[in-house]
């Protein structure tokens, strides 16, 4: 393991902290402490410590699992100090340890320790990575599910929570009685508008709790917009003895991921906040067509190739970029449904952002898994291509690649490769009604389920019949003999 003794001592191949681990203190409480927090917004925070010294981060695990009850274990031993190894799709590699989180916290073991943070004055931000999926948001009405177990048995004992959404309110009603301040609610997860998405949770959950608390919230905490972009795989036993190989350390929780980075971040926070930008946060007004733009191209693609790259039978991204039939069918993709619909940000060009997506997935040091990309494949499918599919649709454009997406993603779901492999898919707001639908033998009734509501309310008449064609023919031919010419 490393610890602050293995400081003293790096490799000298490996970057130490550029500041004093312990002249440091928290200002940000984050929840969901995966791989790409750490690669990503922990990375920025790192970055501005040695001139901001009050901005280190709090992590929090809000599940109980003997899964994560190992990783907290894991982060104490190590003092939460990890390796970053951050390589180019030439190769070439630089290695970091990192230090800006100094703390982690597993919510059920204590929860109050968790609220004393949140009630902290000197935290001022409470960031989260808890997926696509996690902000309870009914996929049918729009609004905050009252109706989830959990978020339920929170408001029945409001003071003793177990939701991110019940800890969040929780801290800030503690904040309102003693007449401080609100802190900035900050999502970095992976969807459109997630400031926004954030603010209508949390919101719904505070005027189901308190709505002279909810309204106070709304007054005077944000919730700033943000795109979030760096690629960081799965670490795996054999990966993390590569990682720990090369650098000359001995980590229990290195990481990898690729060298590009990006962060657009709305400026509004509730009580400051660090210089991100010194770090090269783009800090804007409007994150909007940066959002559009990774999203319906970077993210939407990486899905467009993964569905049918796990059928085919690839476990990695950079393996299935590399077969001229998926890439021609990416780029297709890209340059036919996606750029004639898309507004580019000021400064760039949507030809050169398609290449750096091109480029990055063919960087073979990430040996990034498809099946991950593919998880959650139903809130994956709803941000990524709705606004895709319902432009190709009303504006009568060409249908046959989004239709071969979609079977796909359907045959993905039924957990067999076309060579006779088996895996399982992660659909984690899928329920047994779900699971029906997806593993029917037939090639119609999985059309309902709720990956596609984003555009049910137009005419899909022409679209199903594609998809059910497409269906048949993976099944009986193959992916490629489905791929649209």
């Amino acid at each position: 393991m490393i610890t602050r003794e293995t400081l003293k001592s790096l490799p000298a191949n490996v970057q130490a902290p550029p500041y004093d681990i312990d002249g440091i203190k928290p200002g940000i409480v984050h929840f969901g402490v995966g791989n790409f927090f750490r690669a990503h917004e922990a990375f920025y925070v790192e970055q501005i410590l040695e001139h901001a010294p009050d901005w280190a981060i709090v992590g929090v695990g809000l599940t109980g699992s003997d899964r994560s009850k190992k990783k907290a274990e894991e982060f104490k031993a190590q003092d939460c100090l990890y390796s970053l190894t951050e390589t180019a799709p030439s190769g070439k590699s630089t290695v970091r340890v990192m230090g800006a989180l100094r703390d982690y916290l597993l919510a059920p073991a204590d929860p109050e320790a968790v609220l004393k943070h949140l009630v902290d004055p000197a935290i001022r931000i409470v960031s989260m990575t808890i997926t696509e999926g996690g902000y309870n948001i009914n996929e049918t009405t729009g609004a905050f599910d009252l109706e989830n177990a959990a978020v339920k048995a929170d408001l029945k004992n409001p003071e003793k929570p177990s939701t991110v959404f019940g800890y969040v309110v929780e801290a800030l009603r503690r904040r309102w009685d003693a007449g401080g301040k609100a802190f900035t609610v900050m999502s970095c997860d992976n969807l459109r508008h997630n400031g926004n998405v954030a603010r209508k949770a949390f919101l719904g959950y505070a005027k189901a709790r308190d709505p002279e608390l909810a309204k106070w919230i709304e007054e005077n905490a944000t919730f700033p917009n943000g795109m979030v972009d760096r690629i960081t795989p799965t670490v795996s036993a054999e990966i993390a003895k590569k990682l720990n190989a090369a650098s000359g350390l001995d980590d229990d929780l290195p990481l990898v991921a690729e060298d590009f980075h990006q962060w657009v971040l709305e400026d509004q926070f509730a009580d400051g906040r660090p210089p991100l930008e010194k770090a090269g946060v783009q800090m804007v007004g409007d994150v909007t067509d940066w959002e559009y733009v990774k999203i319906r191209m970077l993210n939407a693609g990486h899905v467009m190739l993964c569905f049918p790259g796990i059928l085919v039978g690839y476990e990695n991204v950079d393996d299935a970029i590399e077969d001229s039939e998926l890439l021609g069918n990416l780029k297709n993709y890209l340059n036919k449904d996606v750029i004639p619909t898309l507004k580019a940000p000021s400064g760039m060009t949507l030809e050169g952002y398609r290449d750096s997506v091109i480029s990055r997935f063919s960087n073979k040091a990430m040996s990034d898994q498809t099946l991950r990309i593919a998880s959650d494949g139903c809130s994956k499918v709803q941000v990524f291509w709705t606004e895709t599919v319902r432009r190709a649709i009303e504006d009568k454009r060409d249908l046959s690649r989004i239709a071969f997406g979609i079977a796909s993603y359907l045959e993905m779901l039924r957990g067999r490769d076309e060579k006779g492999g088996t895996y399982e898919s992660s659909e984690p707001t899928y329920g047994d009604a779900e699971w029906k639908l997806a593993k029917a033998d037939d090639f119609e009734s999985s059309l309902k389920l709720p990956a596609f509501d984003g555009w049910r309310d137009l005419d899909t008449s022409e679209l199903d019949q594609k998809v059910i064609v497409l269906r048949k023919i993976i099944r009986e031919k193959g992916v490629k003999a489905a791929i649209p010419a």
